[in-house]
């Protein structure tokens, strides 16, 4: 373990620890940092703590940095509307998502979505030569490309995985029904296609309220005397839906509701 603080880079929200000589960078500070395809641009997203480095801050960025930053994410948007013709007609198995060029401009990242396995091939040549730098090319998944491009959320906010969200976690489909979601698609994906992340957050707490209401199906009556199975669980509201021996269907407090014993 080393002294370490978090960055982030301009693609995505994950935070990666950098090791650094001397002072620590104070939050939220532009820095210069060294990785292994070169020198890139980050935000200082945090204090010191000890962990294991991924990569390494060079130095504060200068305002030459900061200017040559801006000249390589221009030259990296001319390059992505240069290569989006080039490959719908060489390359339609992949979708250019995104380009970067790294703060020398030696190295350009092709951000594509596709199949993990497939392979620029011979084609690598020729992009290197259109891009003037060699190329590296990222695979990425429907989430990341919404993580890499940003998006707006059935929330009305700017998706969690494009600000803040570091890793993704499953969503399945057995959260949404605990919180008495509509199951279409539309109500409950985002942006790329996917359930959504922010399902899994307040799942926990239906769990711990699922777990104070009687199991469906169960046989219950309420203090009137009504008696039924449970069809149906409002957890935040502590009630559950009754469905009598007549097709009729009642709503009650759960602290209210009692075994049904039937008569022999």
């Amino acid at each position: 373990m080393e002294p370490c603080v978090p960055v982030r880079f301009d693609h995505g929200p994950k935070h990666h620890l950098a090791a650094f000589r001397g002072p620590p960078p104070e939050p939220d500070a532009r820095v210069v940092v060294a990785t292994r395809k070169g020198p890139r641009l980050a935000r200082v997203r945090g204090g010191p703590r000890p962990g294991r480095a991924e990569v390494e801050v060079l130095r504060p960025a200068t305002e030459e940095d900061l200017s040559q930053h801006r000249r390589q994410t221009e030259r990296a948007v001319r390059l992505k509307w240069r290569l989006k013709p080039y490959f719908r007609k060489r390359l339609p198995r992949f979708k250019l998502v995104a380009v970067e060029y790294t703060l020398d401009g030696r190295v350009a990242f092709l951000y594509l979505k596709g199949e993990r396995r497939a392979r620029l091939g011979g084609e690598v040549r020729e992009l290197a030569r259109l891009a003037e730098a060699r190329v590296e090319a990222v695979m990425v998944g429907e989430r990341d490309e919404v993580a890499l491009l940003g998006a707006i959320g059935a929330c009305g906010l700017e998706t969690c995985c494009s600000t803040w969200l570091q890793q993704f976690g499953p969503t399945t489909i057995r959260m949404a029904r605990d919180q008495q979601l509509p199951l279409s698609p539309e109500k409950i994906s985002g942006p790329c296609g996917r359930l959504l992340c922010c399902i899994a957050y307040e799942h926990p707490i239906y769990q711990e309220l699922l777990a104070k209401l009687p199991r469906k199906n169960a046989r219950v009556c309420t203090k009137e005397g009504v008696c039924g199975k449970v069809a149906k669980h409002f957890p935040l509201k502590m009630e559950v839906e009754i469905k009598t021996p007549s097709g009729g269907r009642v709503v009650a407090p759960a602290e209210e509701l009692v075994p049904w014993k039937e008569e022999a």
